[in-house]
């Protein structure tokens, strides 16, 4: 029997270790060696199961751990100076989540699951010193951290760059490349976030979502159903994405 801690957290032995993990593919021990998996293994804390809307971490904790997605997704939430919310990262599974949290030693956002969802905790200071030994684990790492500031700028591209309907246009296809890295297929895939979610991650309203993804379904480049999602013509909803380059957007401004 799993021994249940206080805040949630379980021992290393509750019966999933790195080892047998499907996602260990994609995950920081992508580069161990297996003798250095145990003891990867032996400092992570295995939560108890998030229902939708619970609150895994919250904005201005102390920095402390940080966390893989193993099932289901999370949705970060920045509330600004005037209470006003930002949904600024989707977390799916084998992503880390709340690295951001080092440089000011408090986590920047709310963590809030999307659906029933599970992660694997990790204390900062224990991964922080099996890096140091382990220069695998270290470069793991680095790529995680690199992803994280990649996903920022895209989001500053959408945000600046592109027009209501490329936004979610490119929107769709990164979830559907990251989709693709879970081992899942990247043209049909359910989509874990609401479209009120989808418009405050994007910058758009409600109704410009829900028109948007009408106008995409018209035109047959995909077929949403619920939140079930088809996309029917991959390269044709790339190539409507990047109708608009961000250089052509900024000598516009420039000449207006």
């Amino acid at each position: 029997m799993s021994v249940h801690f206080p805040d949630g957290a379980q021992r290393p032995d509750a019966g999933i270790h790195c080892q047998t993990c499907s996602l260990s593919a994609i995950c920081l021990p992508l580069a161990l060696k297996m003798e250095d998996m145990d003891e990867f293994d032996a400092i992570i804390r295995r939560r108890a199961p998030l229902v939708r809307g619970e609150t895994l971490c919250r904005q201005g904790d102390t920095f402390s751990q940080v966390f893989v997605v193993r099932t289901g997704s999370f949705k970060q939430v920045v509330l600004d100076e005037e209470g006003e919310e930002q949904i600024t990262h989707f977390h799916l599974p084998g992503e880390l989540m709340g690295l951001e949290g080092i440089n000011e030693n408090v986590q920047p956002g709310f963590l809030i699951a999307l659906e029933r969802s599970t992660v694997c905790e990790i204390p900062f200071h224990q991964l922080d010193a099996l890096a140091e030994r382990l220069p695998g684990l270290r470069n793991e790492l680095y790529r995680s951290m690199s992803r994280h500031m990649g996903e920022d700028h895209h989001l500053i591209r959408l945000l600046n760059c592109k027009s209501a309907d490329e936004r979610l246009a490119s929107f769709l296809l990164d979830l559907a490349r990251r989709f693709q890295r879970n081992g899942h297929s990247p043209k049909n895939f359910r989509l874990p976030m609401s479209r009120t979610d989808i418009g405050n991650y994007l910058g758009l309203a409600l109704e410009t979502v829900s028109r948007m993804l009408g106008r995409l379904q018209q035109q047959s480049l995909i077929e949403l159903k619920g939140r079930e999602l088809h996309i029917l013509q991959p390269e044709a909803l790339y190539q409507f994405s990047e109708s608009h380059p961000c250089l052509g957007h900024a000598l516009n401004r420039q000449k207006g």
